[in-house]
């Protein structure tokens, strides 16, 4: 694969009454849609770049060096495609060697060396700005992070050993470690500044102007950075291994990145540079030639790629303008859903429910996640108070006829759902578009009764709504194009991914999950030991265990999904005596307090609600992964059989976005066919 070049630009700026500023911008020459990666070429050009800028710094033509991007995008590190073809030791090392040596080029610069960091910064991008002196950040950006953990790899170019040096090692284990496993989460430009990766925050309008206005007052001396105290090496080595501990208590081991950024960040506490930046190099050489780096890139192409086109969506010119939003219910999931459609589509959108205490409650939800939303700097007091001027509430059904798009999101339960829609077709327009938020049940059959069930089209959002990235688009037996592609555009303009699948029970991933789990619950009844089974599926390194993800949904309806899949899908969803005493007795799968989580301890003593079917005999630990492992392969082939979707690719897609399926077993049809 031919490597798309990031060029280094480099220009001179003269900064009034201080001297001659040389500006390095970093471009792909590909627009503003695709990122500056580097490759062997593209970094071989910055150090040529660097190494005669260094000359000219120690001639006195210049007083600084800077680095900038392309608009919207500063350097997203290094190439993965090209990362994923050095399949010797040699050639892994060799980029990782050459990160290092150039990078270094900024630290040693005998001028001070500034990062405007214009747009996304990740991976080696943001180690390129860290091994600057200064950074300037635009208030725009959204994509600042250390990735590599929730790819399979490290930061490898210098960010375990210099990140904690600036900021102080709890919060560089959150950006390194924490926020990688965390679906990859991402700071924003503001974000960045308050935990001090950033020296000041300044207005994208005139950003690189800016930037150099402030790089001038540094130099000068009208303007010094501040800089925290760094950690003792004993303080920060204890903060490591508390973070090792809760890491291990959710991986178990699974995956090797996250071991190895936090065995680098111990070494940082203590160690020199030239001992840290060599054992990033053994590091990233290791994980480049791993089969668990090879699987991620798997999986990050269709995170990046196939998430950008999904296959079966209808032509886009006909879906219908969405000016407007109604939603059925004001419960917890119709709030979130409020929330992402008013801050993302910025249209009005109106919740109904039965009776104003259920409405208030709602409003309340999205004034108060809106709140703490300006308090973390993710959005200004003035879109703030926008969001919140979009969202209203009401108990009058006809109050959701003007809407262009109208969501039910009522409990699951097929006879209320199908009352919903009947209702709402007695108010809403006709060009409406009636869409469903269900995780299991058939669109088809909410339509079935209507005067024009070919609006209908399920619209299934994740809960978290705002964390969880897919939307599965259910097209019935009766939707006409105008309200598929309506529902494709919809999940676009909330930054969403979406996956066409056929409407039969469960979809994707509710339907896998849920298999998952009752192989779970019917091994228990078979007599398998409750810790057993805890530790079954820790080699997955999955980001919540069985028993903590059955007690985030809630027992209850975990059943109930568990019942409505085996009427529709047969008895391989088995019956689970256990769980229904559970249910009746209230009793709960973890210790835990006020939202389950994945670190949440199982509590052994369910163990008396089991073993119903005790003479079949239970499984060991292996046994049972293999159960899992046997489940979940007969599971896909059904589905890729029944045409749920169109290849395996977006059950893979759908896992890894819908459920966490981690990136380092690439998708579950690759992971299944290497291991059933």
């Amino acid at each position: 694969m031919s490597e798309r070049v990031t060029h280094s630009l480099v220009r001179d700026v003269t900064l009034s009454g201080h001297g001659t500023l040389a500006l390095i911008t970093l471009d792909n020459g590909a627009g503003p849609r695709k990122p500056n990666t580097v490759g062997p070429e593209g970094m071989a050009e910055l150090r040529a770049a660097l190494e005669s800028l260094t000359i000219r710094a120690r001639a006195g033509e210049i007083v600084g060096v800077a680095v900038t991007g392309k608009p919207f995008h500063f350097a997203a590190g290094a190439d993965l495609h090209g990362a994923a073809e050095l399949t010797s030791p040699e050639a892994a090392r060799g980029i990782a060697v050459a990160g290092h040596e150039t990078f270094r080029l900024l630290s040693d610069m005998p001028v001070p060396t500034f990062a405007f960091v214009s747009g996304a910064a990740l991976g080696g991008g943001l180690e390129l700005a860290l091994s600057c002196h200064y950074r300037t950040v635009s208030g725009a950006v959204r994509g600042i992070g250390l990735p590599e953990v929730f790819l399979g790899l490290i930061p490898g170019w210098g960010g375990t050993y210099l990140l904690p040096r600036l900021i102080g090692m709890e919060r560089a284990l959150s950006v390194i470690v924490e926020n990688p496993l965390r679906q990859n989460t991402q700071l924003s430009g503001p974000e960045a500044a308050r935990l001090g990766i950033a020296d000041v925050v300044l207005d994208p309008a005139d950003f690189v102007a800016e930037s150099l206005r402030w790089s001038a007052q540094v130099i000068g001396g009208a303007t010094v950075p501040p800089r925290g105290e760094r950690d003792d090496p004993d303080t920060a080595r204890a903060l490591v291994e508390s973070a090792r501990t809760e890491v291990q208590s959710r991986l178990h081991e699974a995956a090797p990145a996250p071991g190895l950024a936090l065995d680098l960040l111990h070494l940082s506490a203590g160690g020199d540079r030239d001992e840290c930046f060599e054992a990033e190099n053994a590091a990233l050489t290791d994980l480049i030639c791993s089969p668990e780096f090879a699987a991620s890139v798997y999986a990050f192409d269709l995170t990046t790629r196939r998430a950008k086109a999904p296959v079966g969506a209808p032509d886009q010119e006909l879906a219908r303008p969405v000016r407007s939003v109604g939603i059925a219910g004001a419960g917890l999931m119709a709030s979130q859903l409020a929330l992402l459609f008013a801050r993302r589509m910025r249209v009005p959108v109106v919740m109904r429910d039965l009776d104003s205490t259920r409405t208030e409650r709602g409003l309340q939800f999205v004034a108060d996640e809106v709140q703490k939303l300006v308090t973390k700097d993710r959005i200004t007091a003035a879109e703030g108070n926008r969001i919140r001027s979009l969202v209203s509430a009401t108990t009058v059904l006809e109050d959701l006829g003007s809407a262009d798009l109208v969501i039910e999101a009522v409990f699951e339960e097929l006879d209320i759902k199908k009352q919903v829609f009947a209702e709402l077709e007695q108010v809403v327009s006709p060009d409406a578009v009636l869409a469903t938020n269900t995780s299991a049940l058939s669109v088809s059959a909410m339509a079935a009764d209507l005067t024009h069930p070919e609006r209908v089209v399920g619209l299934h959002f994740f809960n978290p709504v705002a964390q969880m990235p897919l939307v599965e688009v259910v097209r019935a037996e009766h939707t006409d194009d105008a309200a598929y592609a309506t529902a494709f555009a919809v999940a676009a303009a909330c930054r969403k991914s979406a996956i066409a699948v056929a409407d039969a029970p469960g979809f994707v991933v509710n339907r896998l999950l849920v298999r998952l789990l009752g192989e779970i619950l019917g091994s228990l009844e078979d007599g398998t030991e409750v810790r057993t089974a805890d530790r079954a599926l820790w080699p997955l390194g999955l980001p919540m265990g069985p028993f903590q993800l059955l007690q985030l949904v809630g027992p209850a309806v975990a059943g109930h999904v568990l019942d409505t899949l085996r009427e529709h899908l047969g008895e391989r969803y088995p019956t689970s005596p256990g769980l229904a005493a559970m249910i009746a007795d209230g009793a709960a799968f973890v210790e835990y307090e006020g939202r389950p989580s994945a670190s949440s301890p199982v509590d052994t003593s369910i163990e008396q609600y089991f073993g119903s079917r005790a003479e079949v005999g239970g499984q060991d630990e292996a046994g049972l992964l293999q159960r899992v492992r046997d489940a979940l392969a007969e599971e896909v082939e059904l589905m890729l059989n029944e045409h749920v979707v169109a290849e395996a690719a977006d059950i893979d897609l759908g896992m890894i976005l819908g459920a966490g399926w981690p990136f380092h077993l690439g998708g579950i049809t690759p992971y299944l066919n290497r291991t059933s």
